[in-house]
Order: structure tokens, then sequence, then C-alpha cells
């Protein structure tokens, strides 16, 4: 079966967060902010972890690789919306749009995994710190992150493959900012029953199995440093593990409240504002809570500022 066959509409419309014009240009100069914040932040920390020998451990290298996810998430959503802000017909073709979203999975279930497998590593760092490196080597740390990447794969090439069965024949107005798949899927023509069964399985694999990961890692955590005598100890180990939490909280908090529940229960409104905290403000908070109370990155870049000095 041809491609053209599965869909009548070969242009959608992005409604976009608001049609009131008098909030296109305030919000487009917000979001232009939180895109320059989000790209320096995150752009930053790829290149200090590369260019700074005190920060290649497995920390910052799973760092590092959340923070290129989040660079990419960004650069798929932000500049595309940024356009529509200034433009008076805000349309997106049927390619662009499932382009668009099969990059938007990859990315959304990588974030959800590698927040796992950064959980993972301060559980081995705090309650296995003699066997650290030998549990987390390179080889490891390699692996982890590409299974991450490869679950990321998997989950958008089961979702894409389900959408382009869809048939899209009368509306082709999106009420969303971006080419989510809910909101594609109440413009539906045909069934969307085995999409709607992806999205379950897929949402609850990616959200549940990482929450259960970092929720059974921090017992164990918060276990092994209420063991450690000196109060001073203690206080370092919860500052290294709070700035996770925080990210991990604003990120399944809003993915779990868009995802997992039935379609017919969470309102497209509502849907807008919960996907902007895990699309467009986590990507941007996440540099700024891992590096801001952080004296390991804080020195990084004051060695490389230096270094660059020097020439």
């Amino acid at each position: 079966m041809v491609e053209a066959n599965y869909s009548l509409v070969m242009q959608f419309i992005l409604i976009g967060l608001t049609d009131q014009s008098e909030l296109q240009l305030p919000l487009f100069f917000l979001f232009l902010c939180i895109y320059v914040i989000t790209v320096v932040g995150n752009l930053g920390i790829i290149i200090l972890t590369t260019l700074s020998s005190h920060l290649h451990t497995p920390m910052y290298y799973f760092l590092c690789s959340l923070s290129f996810i989040d660079l990419c998430q960004s650069t798929i959503i932000i500049p595309k919306m940024l356009g529509n802000f200034v433009s008076e017909q805000n349309n997106i073709s049927y390619h662009e749009c499932m382009t668009q979203f099969y990059f938007f999975v990859i990315f959304g279930t990588s974030e959800c995994q590698m927040l796992a497998v950064m959980a993972y590593d301060r559980y081995v760092a705090i309650c296995h710190p003699l066997l650290y490196n030998l549990i987390m080597s390179s080889q490891v740390c390699s692996c982890l992150v590409g299974g991450v990447y490869s679950l990321g794969l998997v989950a958008a090439t089961a979702h894409i493959s389900c959408l382009l069965r869809v048939i899209f024949c009368k509306e082709n107005a999106i009420n969303h900012y971006f080419c989510d798949l809910l909101p594609l899927l109440k413009l539906s023509c045909s069934s969307t029953y085995v999409n709607e069964v992806v999205i379950l399985a897929t949402s609850t694999f990616n959200i549940f199995c990482p929450t259960l990961i970092i929720i059974c890692s921090y017992v164990l955590i918060i276990a092994g440093i209420l063991k450690i005598q000196s109060t001073e100890g203690r206080s370092k180990d919860f500052k290294t593990c709070s700035s996770h939490i925080v990210a991990v909280c604003v990120f399944f908090g809003s993915g779990a409240f868009m995802y997992l529940q039935p379609s017919s229960v969470i309102s497209v409104d509502q849907g807008k504002v919960s996907s902007v905290f895990y699309t467009i403000a986590v990507p941007m908070l996440n540099p700024l809570i891992y590096s801001l109370r952080n004296k390991d990155v804080k020195f990084a870049f004051k060695q490389v500022i230096e270094r660059r000095a020097r020439y």
C-alpha cells in the first residue's frame, strides 16, 4: 500500500498555545528566551564535559547524554513553534508532522530511560563506592546509553508504524503547538484502537519501569545515607541526589498526567499545559538544576576559562 492511501490530508494547521493575537508576540519572546537558555545551558554542559578531564566520570557522561537529549528535544519543537507565533499561516506538511512526532518520541522516551540510568548510577556511587569504578566501567556506561537510545527508537518506530495507517480525511487543524499523538488521533477518520493500546503499553513501560527503578534506587540510597556517621557526608550525598529528584518529579509528573489517562478524560488545553513542562521547561531547567549548586561543574568551568585565557 502506498503512503498516499494512508492520508487524504497532506497538510496540517498547528493552532498553537493560544489563538489570542495580542499574546503571540509576548509568547514569541518568552519562548525565544527559553530556547536560548536551553541551547546555551545544554550545549555548555556538553562542551564542558568534553573539555574538562575533571568531569570524565560516569555521572557526567550520563549528564552529557541527558543534555544532548534535551537539546535535540527542544530543537525539534521550539523553532517551529516560534515561527508559528509570527506567521499568519501555521502550516506543517504531513511528512514534516510525522518526522517531528517520530523524533519527539525518540528523545522523549530516551529522557525517561536516561533519568532511570542516572538514578542507578547514584545508587552505585553512594551504596557501593569501593566498587563504583568496576561496576560503572566505560563499557557498561556505553551499553546503558546505547540501550537508552535503542528503547527510544523502538518506541518511536512502534508509534509511527501505527500512525501512518491512520486516515486523516476531514479536519486538519491540530489543537496543539506541535505534532503530538493524542491531538493527531482526534482528527482521525479511522479506528485508533491499536494506537491507544500502543500508547498505553509504551507509556506504561516508559514511565512505570523507570519510575520503579528510580524509587528502588532512592530507597536504597536513603538507607545508605542514613548509615553514614558524618553529618557533612550525609549532606553532600543528599545534595548530589536532590537535583536529580527535582528533575524526575517535573518530567515524570507532567508526562504521567498527559499519557496515563484515557484520551477522553484529559482535555486538549490541559494536555498543552502539561506538555509545556516536559517538552520545553524541563530541557531548560535540567542544566540549571544540575550545575548551579554543583561544585565540580563550577570548578571545571573555571579550569577551562583559565586554560583558554593562557592561549
